[in-house]
């Protein structure tokens, strides 16, 4: 069945249900006084800070958004985009992008103009959906977007070129578009990239997105009485397929925007919360505020908290032992995956194996893992080589790229590019990244990028970015910059210079030193390693 029937079942069974809340906590803090319910009518209308909709609405709203396309010609063969913060909007564009059986195209809020518009392209999206924090943005691109020829705009005061989201939708029809989907049909695109920093279009089936849902259900055990918190960004696999687990029972999610710890405690507390998915840097930013006094548990009621997991990068085990002292009831997952595997899952810990903390875990839900080298043949447990999944979420191809698609998917197995060695158990560690993408608080950052902005410095003789431990984000990029001979170049001058990159771009260090390279010309990024961070990616897992 297509993850659409998902939705129509709920609004079916559950339809006065609340399905989705959002809460908008810098709102709250700023008016100073009690939070207040708004029953929703058009989402950013009012001035709240906590807006809702039911299981019926959700559908409805989907089903608005999916005949106010297809009166435009958009249906199967066409893709269409989403360029928004988190918001009670994004969920029911996204379904009913899919009710028309077009390929929905999530884009990544942090893109710049440019990899906004080659994004676009890469997919041949024929329609975007963005909101007013990507104005500015689309400002600068939208007279190249010849082929992007719907612009959409989802919020007040639309700009000129785009149409209104508001006034399409309010006159479209709330009835079923019935359009037939099959589980093998394209359903999404998600994009990621390798060690060049090209995004590639990773394109999944709605059959892909369902077993997704079933994999998360299986992994946590969620019902419908669960609650689940969600703060991630609703573009990445991550959040969205966890979120998955609630669409697949019936359970209401809370979107929370921010991340301040006493934000999600108190998210966490008014609204009942079960499961809450946090990324390390998050959960470590609790822990310090707990222990530094700036919070105080005992003003919140969190007892109906029943799990925390994590996801996105290496867990520290020490993280989790503190976690445990202050949560001692909390159970505890982890998740790996990657977006060629829709998301997350693909391995997992699972809860009942908190003494193995610091491996990724075990195969998930209906998957399959193995260790191979290079000639793809199996390596015996204690051995390093590349990890491979094959499961019933691996990508369908990478959207109209048939030599990565080739090199990435070998006999139905995906190569995933990162090195790993399994434990006497069936427990499998990541050793290092055969790519050499840094992962800083969750958000992938590719060197190459940072590397070839900085090789454009007059006085940048050669450079490398490498990622180094960091207790909270688990890595930081830092430059290694070798200066041309005389200049006088301070690392505040580069600093001043690298503002012109995106702020999750900027190396957080930049060192001065010789940059080493092999008779080849390429960078010994593992000898890098090995100086400024003293020890392997594994080592630093396993630490307690």
């Amino acid at each position: 069945m297509p993850i659409t029937d998902i939705l129509i079942k709920n609004a079916t069974a559950f339809a006065d249900d609340v399905s989705l809340v959002e809460l908008n906590p810098e709102i709250q803090e700023h008016h100073e006084h009690k939070w207040k319910e708004y029953q929703l009518v058009e989402p950013g209308h009012a001035k709240g800070y906590r807006f809702k909709i039911t299981w019926r609405q959700f559908n409805e709203k989907a089903n608005k958004v999916a005949n106010m396309l297809l009166a435009k010609g958009l249906t199967k063969g066409n893709k269409v985009a989403i360029l928004l913060m988190n918001c009670l909007e994004w969920l029911p564009i996204y379904f009913g992008i899919l009710k028309t059986g077009a390929v929905v195209v999530p884009l990544n809020f942090r893109y710049t103009s440019e990899e906004i518009k080659y994004c676009l392209g890469l997919s041949e999206s024929d329609a975007l959906f963005f909101g007013p924090e990507f104005i500015d943005r689309i400002d600068e691109i939208k007279d190249s977007l010849d082929q992007t020829g719907e612009l959409i705009f989802v919020g007040e005061d639309c700009p000129p070129y785009a149409q209104s989201y508001d006034a399409l939708t309010q006159a479209a029809s709330t009835e079923e578009p019935e359009i037939p989907i099959s589980d093998d049909e394209d359903a999404a695109i998600y994009f990621s990239s390798g060690t060049t920093g090209f995004p590639k279009a990773i394109l999944h089936t709605h059959a892909s997105l369902v077993s997704s849902c079933e994999t998360e259900q299986n992994h946590h055990g969620q019902t419908k009485d669960d609650i689940f918190l969600c703060i991630p960004p609703l573009y990445h696999t991550g959040a969205k397929m966890h979120w998955f687990g609630s669409l697949l029972t019936g359970g209401k999610a809370v979107l929370l925007r921010g991340v301040k710890p006493r934000w999600i405690l108190k998210a966490a507390s008014e609204e009942d919360v079960t499961i809450v998915w946090l990324l390390v840097p998050w959960a470590q930013d609790m822990l310090d505020c707990i222990e530094d006094g700036k919070v105080d548990l005992n003003d919140y009621n969190l007892s109906k908290w029943r799990l925390m997991h994590i996801g996105a990068q290496p867990v520290p085990p020490s993280l989790i032992k503190r976690w445990k002292k202050h949560f001692p009831n909390h159970a505890y997952d982890t998740n790996y995956g990657l977006s060629e595997s829709i998301g997350p899952g693909c391995v997992h810990l699972g809860v009942e194996n908190i003494h193995k903390v610091g491996a990724i875990g075990i195969p998930g839900y209906h998957w399959e893992v193995s260790i191979v080298d290079e000639n793809g043949t199996p390596v015996p447990d204690g051995s390093v080589g590349e990890l491979i999944v094959k499961g019933p979420g691996v990508m369908k191809c990478y959207f109209n790229d048939e030599a990565a698609t080739n090199a990435s998917l070998k006999d139905g197995w995906l190569y995933t590019g990162d090195m790993a060695k399994k434990d006497e158990d069936g427990f499998i560690y990541l050793v290092d990244r055969k790519k050499d993408v840094i992962i800083c608080g969750g958000e992938n950052i590719y060197p190459v990028q940072i590397e070839d902005f900085l090789h454009a410095h007059e006085d940048v003789k050669d450079v490398a970015v490498i990622g180094m431990p960091d207790h909270r984000l688990g890595e930081i990029s830092a430059a290694i910059v070798e200066l041309k001979p005389g200049s006088d170049c301070t690392e505040e001058d580069l600093a001043y210079y690298c503002k012109g990159l995106p702020r999750y771009k900027r190396p957080r260090r930049i060192i001065f030193a010789d940059v080493p390279r092999n008779p080849t010309g390429k960078i010994e990024k593992p000898k890098l390693r090995e100086t400024y961070c003293g020890e392997s990616l594994v080592e630093a897992q396993t630490k307690s």
